[in-house]
């Protein structure tokens, strides 16, 4: 079993930065891929960024050149630093974590509870 754990997100104003963090924990697992989702009320949940070994770093068109994220690949860990944010930025994120357990080799698809960030001013 392996836990996906956000922690980050809260209140900004437009124009402002804030930074989400996701540390995924168990045992006998091997993580390949690891990003960030968002949902927005209404709306389908759409790709904020996302980094693994096969295809590098992706980024959703609407965040480019504003969101940054990174890995600490030794503690499967995860940042998402967020800046210039925009009121159509609101939305619950949720970091996702992909792998398989080094023992049995089955694959694995966890994501977090979500947290909220909201830009309003």
């Amino acid at each position: 079993q392996v836990q996906v754990v956000e922690s980050g997100g809260g209140s900004v104003q437009p124009g402002g930065s804030l930074r989400l963090s996701c540390a995924a924990s168990g045992s006998d697992f091997v993580i390949t891929g690891m990003g960030w989702f968002r949902q927005a009320p209404g709306k389908v949940r759409e790709l904020v960024a996302t980094t693994s070994r096969s295809d590098g770093i992706n980024y959703g068109d609407s965040v480019k050149g504003r969101f940054t994220i990174s890995r600490d690949n030794g503690e499967n860990t995860i940042i998402l630093q967020m800046n210039v944010l925009k009121a159509e930025d609101t939305a619950v994120y949720y970091c996702n974590a992909r792998g398989y357990n080094s023992i049995n080799l089955r694959v694995f698809d966890y994501w977090g509870q979500g947290t909220q960030v909201t830009v309003s001013s």
